[in-house]
């Protein structure tokens, strides 16, 4: 198609075997997308094209990508806000006619079976990365991860430890928790099965814990999805052996509780998140 599609904090251009996407960069935009700069998404990682009704007189062009296609998306596991999906592309409501003009053209190139991908079939954020969480200062040069443990934010855990290194071809993957909720958190997950690991991500040496103002996602997650992609490109994943997670002193679990009541009280945490939180934590009982 060879056009340009401007919205609100982004524009597509549409080719023959791609979407182009450039991210705007200015104090309005979401960080997410500044940090993104641009990303090109071939037809093939897509499974479907909407054109919806969005807030305050816009509509919404939403590119929905195949399962495993994008190792930023994949990374993300839902998680992210509405308003920060890389895949949207808000426009005035006057442009409607010709956004659902580039959606029927879209719909007609795809091939609508939503299956997962094989392989990323978009590219994931350049290394190196870093960013900084709570109890930790994480790096990634591409070929390994390392922790490099922080003074005042790191459990005795991890000091004792010490710091940590993961070439990615021992990972089988990241689990990425938002910052944005409780317990936000980066997880390595390892190739080979390994001695039971600390439920707890503060007491983990392949984890590093996110607090407020640490681990934002336009750091953290591009951080992940980088991460993720090397892994997969390193190998598939081994099998590993399912087993039962270590049951939880019931001590600490009354600690967390108080904290999360703490949080809830404080209006940092909502009901919703409350109730399910402490739900989550009664059943490690």
């Amino acid at each position: 198609m060879g056009d340009v599609l401007a919205g609100f904090h982004a524009a597509w251009e549409f080719e023959s075997d791609s979407v182009l996407i450039r991210f705007e960069r200015g104090i309005r935009t979401p960080k997410l997308f500044q940090a993104l700069g641009e990303r090109r998404v071939p037809l093939e990682a897509l499974a479907a094209v909407t054109l919806t009704p969005g807030k305050r007189g816009t509509v919404v062009l939403h590119a929905v990508p195949r399962p495993g296609a994008d190792p930023l998306m994949e990374a993300a596991a839902g998680q992210l806000k509405e308003g920060c999906d890389p895949y949207r592309l808000v426009l005035p409501a006057e442009r409607e006619t010709l956004a659902e003009y580039y959606a029927d053209e879209l719909r007609a190139l795809l091939a609508q079976d939503g299956s997962p991908a094989g392989r990323h079939l978009v590219e994931p954020p350049e290394a190196p990365r870093t960013f900084k969480a709570y109890d930790a200062k994480a790096s990634f040069d591409g070929r390994e991860v390392s922790f490099r443990w922080s003074w005042t934010g790191a459990s005795s855990a991890k000091w004792k430890a010490g710091d940590q290194s993961f070439p990615v071809t021992g990972l089988s993957g990241v689990e990425w928790r938002s910052p944005e909720v409780f317990e936000g958190h980066l997880r390595l997950l390892y190739r080979e099965p390994a001695a039971p690991r600390p439920a707890q991500a503060d007491q983990d040496p392949a984890a590093v814990v996110f607090g407020l103002g640490y681990g934002p996602v336009h750091e953290s997650l591009p951080f992940a999805a980088s991460v993720l992609a090397a892994v997969r490109a390193a190998g598939p994943p081994a099998a590993v052996p399912a087993s039962t997670a270590p049951r939880r002193d019931p001590a600490d679990i009354a600690d967390r509780i108080r904290h999360l009541g703490e949080l809830h009280r404080a209006g940092l945490v909502t009901d919703e998140e409350y109730t399910t939180k402490k739900a989550q934590l009664l059943a490690e009982l």
